[in-house]
């Protein structure tokens, strides 16, 4: 008798994706330095994740997310907005 078995390793969706993105280039050294970086969508992310994730982080007190050109936003924390 042959049995299927079912991987338990899954692929993130696209909102999780594009989170540990912006999660891994926010905690970059250089970055923590100037408190905000600009990102950039990627053709391979869906629109709706993106703009959650954004959505999300915008209403996160002490963020900012500023709408830059095309798919490109400034995300500024702390002393950024102070300046």
């Amino acid at each position: 008798m042959n049995q299927v078995v079912a991987s338990t390793t899954f692929a993130p969706n696209s909102y999780e994706h594009v989170g540990r993105r912006i999660q891994r280039m926010v905690s970059d050294p250089k970055v923590q330095k100037h408190q905000a970086v600009s990102i950039t969508r990627r053709e391979n992310e869906a629109p709706e994740a993106w703009e959650r994730v954004l959505q999300e982080l915008g209403e996160t007190d002490g963020v900012t997310v500023e709408h830059l050109e095309s798919d490109s936003v400034r995300i500024g924390w702390k002393r950024y907005l102070d300046c």
